[in-house]
């Protein structure tokens, strides 16, 4: 409200500025004397001068959430009402109206949009990282903005290619490159095909206009010859004075076929890399929640992964034993439901971040007392920045009305871009590819793994330890774009080192600058006792070191069946 009277008062003040009338010869002195207008391009360099003055001097934070987290996303008026904000409450204000302007349900706590663009940020940068992240890169931006193609021709290596009809015909050799369909894409149109191009044979794809461009054979005579060219009909030649934009041999169809479509290619191009269009919602007042009693006992951990160097994504694991639950018995089956509340605020009690969920559990007569024994796990991953806040946890049972609660201290630390750094160390009892629908969505999905966290650290001798661990920061060669990484995996029981492992990132086959490490143990030949995992990683470029460690257990196989994997975990 602020800048809005503020800017009521400078056009007023430019309305009194204006005379209203003045006589002729002074007019036309004036006129003579006068500087002409700027013109409208004049105007539009010196306004984006001013504005790129005013981004390089946000203070850092802010700056990092403009040019990194939303930089695809946010509209250009949106920008420059951002950079316009002269205090720190201010711009914190407005990235909590941008996200919820964008919320498809803003009368709930989450925020479905925000927690799916971060996703994607994540998952652009583990598989799209090619000598910069991931995030950088055009497939990176696409799937940003776009999401996961409907559908994917990945050509990885290039190699042997038939050209279709309306790219010439014939055979050749290409680069390697991919092509993403789309069904639909909002405000362009529908079954729209993206080609990304690495012509120079590093990962380093680039969104094309021209289909012609994966063509290796282009440029070497007689070879990759189109339909036409076989015929003689035309030349290798005449791909290169086409005046469509496009490289591709002539086909059959005559150029005239071909231009028709350049149109199309020069307008997906620019629309697709604009950002979505917003959908301006009401928003209502978010519910404060009171914390009451503490009945019901449970575990909680969070763990850490960089998104970008402003936004850290922080999966918070709940685990509920089974025997905190207040059952009730219906036709043989017994039903507990467990109402779920987080907060997570700063320590000015700002609210950051809320969610909701129910955990519900169903157990027939004959499972419910094994089923007692184990325990019901939960898990949440939200976005946030670096800094320190507090998390509030409340479960409530339905049936009995106890109520459970936590207040734990919340720092998020910062990823440096200069700094070799690493995420938590997870151990899990889980880890294993999900469904390509199911890539980034879901409890315990970390891109296309689902890594399900063991909070007690507690391994049975026939259950695999579950390794589970991002390095961020390595830096990547420009001559070869890969990274010069060492990796040792080291497990030791008190003085005793029992196993070590030492790889690169070519053997990891993680040449970017971000390694994860996944990996499923095997603990058949480890004696119950405990145990230290330590996982370090070298980068040989920069001679940075950085390691990671957790303590775990290994137990005995029970000599009853009745205590293997419990239902309801």
């Amino acid at each position: 409200m602020r800048h809005s009277k503020r800017l009521i008062l400078l056009l007023a003040a430019g309305i009194f500025l204006i005379p209203a009338a003045l006589p002729a010869q002074d007019a036309q002195d004036q006129q003579n004397n006068s500087t002409p207008p700027a013109s409208e391009k004049q105007q539009k360099q010196q306004e984006h001068k001013s504005f790129g003055k005013l981004e390089k001097e946000l203070p850092t934070p802010y700056k990092k959430w403009l040019e990194e987290d939303v930089t695809y996303i946010i509209t250009d008026d949106e920008r420059h009402a951002f950079l316009q904000l002269a205090t720190n409450e201010e711009r914190e204000q407005f990235i909590e109206q941008f996200w919820l302007r964008r919320s498809p349900t803003p009368d709930t706590p989450e925020n479905e949009f925000k927690e799916e663009h971060y996703r994607r940020i994540a998952y652009a940068n583990e598989h799209f990282a090619s000598g910069k992240p991931g995030w950088m890169t055009d497939r990176g931006r696409i799937y940003i903005i776009w999401g996961k193609p409907d559908e994917i021709e990945a050509h990885p290596t290039g190699g042997q290619y038939t050209r279709p009809h309306d790219e010439g015909g014939g055979d050749t050799s290409t680069f390697p490159f991919e092509q993403w369909t789309y069904r639909h894409m909002d405000g362009i149109g529908d079954n729209i095909t993206l080609e990304f191009v690495d012509t120079t044979m590093t990962g380093e794809y680039h969104l094309t206009m021209d289909p012609g461009e994966k063509d290796a054979l282009a440029h070497v005579a007689n070879a990759g010859l189109s339909d036409l060219e076989q015929l003689g009909l035309s030349s290798k030649v005449d791909r290169f004075s086409r005046t469509d934009g496009s490289t591709a041999p002539v086909s059959s169809s005559g150029m005239d076929a071909d231009s028709q479509s350049e149109f199309t290619r020069l307008t997906t191009f620019a629309k697709v890399f604009q950002p979505p269009p917003v959908k301006f919602k009401d928003l209502d007042e978010i519910v404060t929640h009171r914390i009451v009693r503490d009945e019901i006992k449970f575990s909680y951990r969070f763990d850490f992964m960089r998104i970008t160097s402003d936004t850290v994504l922080v999966p918070i694991t709940i685990q509920i034993p089974n025997g905190q639950f207040s059952f009730q018995e219906k036709d043989g089956v017994h039903t507990a439901t467990i109402n779920l509340f987080a907060k997570v605020s700063t320590l000015t009690g700002r609210t950051v971040q809320t969610f909701e969920d129910v955990i519900r559990r169903d157990f027939p007569d004959s499972l419910l007392e094994q089923s007692l024994k184990g325990d019901s796990i939960y898990q949440k991953a939200l976005p946030l920045s670096p800094g320190l806040y507090r998390l509030d946890i409340v479960l409530k049972d339905i049936n009995s009305n106890n109520v459970g609660v936590v207040n734990a201290r919340l720092a998020v630390p910062p990823y440096d871009d200069d700094k070799l750094d690493a995420s938590t160390l997870i151990l899990a009892d889980m880890i294993q590819p999900v469904a390509t629908n199911q890539i980034g969505v879901g409890q315990f999905v970390i891109g296309d793994l689902k890594v399900r966290p063991k909070l007690d650290q507690a391994f049975r001798t026939d259950q695999p330890l579950g390794i589970y661990l991002q390095f961020y920061n390595f830096k990547v060669d420009d001559k070869t774009h890969k990274n010069d990484a060492s990796i040792m995996i080291k497990v030791t029981q008190g003085d005793h080192e029992i196993a070590r492992v030492v790889e690169s990132g070519d053997q990891l086959n993680e040449n970017g600058e971000q390694v994860t490490i996944h990996s499923l143990v095997p603990l058949s030949a480890f004696a119950p006792g405990q145990y230290h995992l330590e996982i370090q990683a070298t980068d040989q470029i920069t001679k940075q070191t950085i390691s990671r460690s957790s303590d775990f257990t290994v137990k005995a196989i029970p000599a009853s069946t009745s205590a293997q994997n419990a239902p309801g975990r």
